[in-house]
């Protein structure tokens, strides 16, 4: 499934590489061969997805991330999916 999905997407809308209308539709996340559903950002090129790192918050309230470097593979979710 060759989409035009973006290099990199993130799902924090104070972030320059948020789409709303993208995610809206329904974005997967294929990560070293195994579906992932807590990624909060990721960048095919550069091999990494960060996600977040249990509860832990910054002083903002905003959760922990850890980047995580692997094979990337972003997908649309079917209509029925989400």
């Amino acid at each position: 499934m060759t989409q035009n999905l973006p290099d990199r997407l993130s799902v924090d809308p104070q972030s320059p590489f948020h789409d709303a209308d993208l995610l809206a539709r329904g974005v997967g996340i294929r990560f070293n061969g195994a579906e992932k559903t807590n990624v909060e950002e990721y960048c095919v090129s550069e091999s990494w997805v960060r996600v977040a790192a249990g509860k832990s918050v910054d002083r903002h309230g905003r959760p922990l991330m850890l980047t995580l470097k692997g094979k990337v593979e972003p997908f649309l979710l079917e209509d029925g999916a989400a």
